[in-house]
C-alpha cells in the first residue's frame, strides 16, 4: 500500500485529507513534531520545484499548472542527473539497482 508522510499542518490533519487517503488506499503517516529533519527530502525536492518552475512562471489555470509539473516530473525522474544518485536520474538509477539487487556487486557498488 502507498505511503504518504506529511507534517501536522492543518490540511493534512483535516478530515478531507484523512477521507482522501482512505478513498484511494493511501496509509497517512505523520512526521513527529518539532522533527523537521525526518521531511528534509522532499523539503529540499519542494524547493527545487520552487526555483525550477513556480517562481518562472504564472500559471493561468489549474490545467497549465499541472501539465507543466508533469513535464517537470518527467524531467526530475527521467533526464536530470543527481549527484547523490551517481549522477543519474532517478529512473535510471533505480534500474541500476535492480540489476545489483540480485548480483553480489550490489554491496560493492554502494
Amino acid at each position: 500500500m502507498p505511503t504518504i508522510r506529511t507534517d501536522n499542518g492543518p490540511q493534512f490533519v483535516s478530515k478531507l485529507f484523512g477521507d482522501m487517503c482512505e478513498s484511494l488506499d493511501i496509509t497517512h503517516e505523520r512526521i513527529p513534531p518539532r522533527t523537521l529533519n525526518k521531511n528534509a527530502y522532499i523539503e529540499s525536492f519542494h524547493s527545487l520545484l520552487e526555483r525550477d518552475l513556480f517562481r518562472k512562471r504564472d500559471f493561468k489555470t489549474f490545467e497549465e499548472a499541472y501539465e507543466s509539473l508533469e513535464q517537470y516530473m518527467d524531467f526530475y525522474n527521467n533526464r536530470k542527473m543527481h549527484g547523490s544518485l551517481k549522477l543519474k536520474p532517478p529512473a535510471v538509477f533505480s534500474a541500476w539497482v535492480k540489476t545489483l539487487e540480485d548480483s553480489s556487486a550490489f554491496h560493492k557498488a554502494m
